[in-house]
């Protein structure tokens, strides 16, 4: 009688065992195998706007920066903050809180008489086609990795409009992110 051991041995797959009869019976079948598509998930960078959390491709950020004076910017939209002093680049600095319907107006953030910014505010500094821009943001919360299967288009009534910018939902156990289109944002 053959011991258990052995036994096993012929049951399981060796790294060192000879397949090749094993390949020869897939290649020869004229079935398609359709292999599952795995999926790849997607980085995206999460933040927090008056207490709902947010989320952007991370590909589309080129950086964080705390909260550097800013310098008002007369007569300038209504979105514009200020502008702020990067590493030898003047940045505009946006604010999108009242393009989500979150704020009526913006808050006062440059000049003289604006407070010292909230601890965790920050600055996402984006790529867009007239060159680099920041977005006042409360917080950062991490980067998040969301598969396909995770997101949803936005729900009727959420985007549209002036929040057009929002291009759908992720959701990760109970934690809903609401996905943004940054340079929509901005427009």
């Amino acid at each position: 009688m053959p011991s258990l051991s052995s036994l096993l041995d012929n049951f399981f797959y060796r790294p060192d065992e000879d397949v090749g009869p094993i390949e020869e019976v897939v290649a020869g079948t004229d079935e398609f195998i359709e292999t599952a598509a795995e999926e790849v998930p997607e980085e995206y960078l999460a933040f927090r706007l008056e207490g709902e959390i947010y989320a952007v491709p991370i590909h589309g950020v080129r950086e964080i920066v705390k909260v550097p004076p800013l310098t008002e910017v007369p007569r300038a939209a209504a979105n514009l903050l200020g502008v702020m002093y990067l590493r030898g680049e003047v940045l505009p600095v946006y604010d999108i809180k009242v393009k989500l319907r979150l704020a009526d107006t913006s808050a006062l953030v440059a000049g003289p008489e604006a407070p010292p910014p909230p601890r965790g505010a920050r600055i996402i500094v984006v790529q867009t086609a007239d060159g680099l821009a920041g977005i006042w943001v409360d917080a950062v919360s991490e980067v998040v990795r969301l598969r396909p299967s995770m997101l949803e288009l936005a729900p009727p009534g959420v985007g549209g409009g002036e929040r057009d910018c929002v291009v759908g939902l992720g959701r990760r156990k109970q934690e809903l992110f609401i996905l943004l289109d940054i340079w929509q944002a901005l427009s």
